[in-house]
């Protein structure tokens, strides 16, 4: 199973372009509300340093992408269609909507950072919506899903628990698990609300708001893409957005420029690798005078920004939110292969405090069945199978034979 990241947001903020740049996927892209109705599904990619260059080795990559040192691993996106107000409740397509974000481990929520949307999605002149209203809006929308789960059963969850006599924990958890939700993140919440040694029946509404609140935060966390940061109004609001909205990681973007360069790139036009802070014209000749003013825009704003910041969403959020390790498993700890003599073919995303006997169940069940330890390439030491997985290991299963 891949990491899947949900793309979501108001209608006709960029989330489509923002989608079709990550996964260069033709979808539909029009500045009208509902342009996606059903979910658009593609692979997108995070991007490592990759440690061939480190060994100073030639890879052979099998499930990944290595283009002049830096490893791109896959990830599913999941572009949901945009959300109004009142989703939750049904309005627009609402739930509908909501389900697709079910599966998702970490949301990356496009706004329109220069505020040229209103909160129904429509056209407004630059500057006259508040982002930060925007983020608010949808972390309700979600809060209010999840608390709307709750409550059409809350009666049921309350006699479960006091006649049934089954504990508080398995009763939430069982309820949310369509969500994803874990025990540990409903232990979690119910210690921090401190609602732990209550009982349901004495819930009231906000009590049962709070907990869905928090399980949203700890279940669905996000990333903000201030998108067409290329507009002027938007600088100032995506100062303000990161001021505050303190509890978000909050990244400048321009999914058109990204998407502009994928598909120059795809032309031969430029040389350009995702997620690089600058690109190089290599077929001048071929690009008309609009052309070359539309990319010397992007150059400057790529400049000022770092990037385009797409790429750099995605590895917020998968690095630095959910705080996944790319770990890279050989068989061969000199030479960096696998039992073909494959070099460095693989590279696996792992949960954060994932172990080396977590990385040998992902590579297969018969590994994980025989393993006894690891070995940490880099410094030859041997690890327990309970040790604890680093980002840009590399590691090889010692098994018994």
């Amino acid at each position: 199973m891949l990491v899947q990241v949900g793309i979501v947001g108001k209608p006709n903020v960029g989330k489509s372009t923002f989608f079709s740049a990550a996964t260069m996927i033709d979808v539909k892209i029009a500045p009208y509300p509902f342009t996606t109705i059903e979910p658009n599904v593609g692979i997108g990619y995070v991007r490592i340093p990759c440690v061939c260059s480190e060994f100073n080795v030639v890879d052979n990559p099998r499930n990944s992408i290595c283009i002049e040192g830096n490893r791109f691993i896959p990830i599913e996106l999941v572009d949901v269609a945009g959300l109004v107000p009142g989703a939750w409740r049904g309005r627009g397509l609402g739930n509908q909507f909501l389900d697709h974000v079910r599966r998702a481990s970490v949301l990356i929520h496009v706004v329109d950072a220069s505020g040229s949307t209103d909160e129904e999605g429509r056209l407004v002149k630059p500057g006259t919506r508040d982002p930060v209203e925007d983020v608010l809006f949808l972390e309700e929308e979600l809060t209010m899903w999840i608390y709307q789960i709750l409550k059409k059963d809350w009666d049921r969850l309350v006699r479960l628990t006091e006649f049934a006599k089954k504990p508080v924990t398995q009763v939430l958890t069982e309820r949310l698990s369509g969500l994803g939700v874990n025990d540990k993140v409903v232990i979690k919440c119910l210690e921090e609300l401190k609602l732990s040694d209550r009982k349901l029946s004495s819930w009231n509404d906000n009590n049962v708001k709070e907990f869905a609140k928090l399980v949203r935060e700890l279940n669905k966390p996000m990333v903000v893409a201030a998108n067409k940061i290329d507009i002027p109004e938007a600088e100032d609001n995506y100062k303000r957005m990161v001021r505050e909205l303190k509890n978000y990681v909050i990244v400048p973007t321009s999914a058109e420029a990204e998407l502009a360069l994928r598909k120059a790139s795809k032309k031969g036009l430029i040389k350009y690798i995702p997620g690089d802070s600058t690109f190089e014209i290599i077929n001048e000749k071929e690009l008309t005078s609009k052309q070359k003013e539309a990319l010397e825009k992007i150059r400057e704003l790529m400049k000022k920004w770092n990037g385009t910041g797409v790429i750099q969403c995605l590895n917020k959020a998968v690095f630095d939110v959910l705080g996944m390790v790319a770990v890279f498993p050989v068989a061969d700890e000199r030479k960096l292969c696998d039992t073909e003599g494959r070099v460095l073919p693989d590279v696996y995303l792992m949960p954060r405090d994932s172990t080396i006997l977590d990385l040998a169940k992902k590579i297969h069940s018969e590994i994980a069945e025989k393993a006894v330890c690891g070995i940490d390439v880099r410094t030859g030491r041997r690890l327990s199978l309970d040790s604890r997985l680093e980002h840009r290991m590399i590691i090889k299963i010692m098994v018994k034979h």
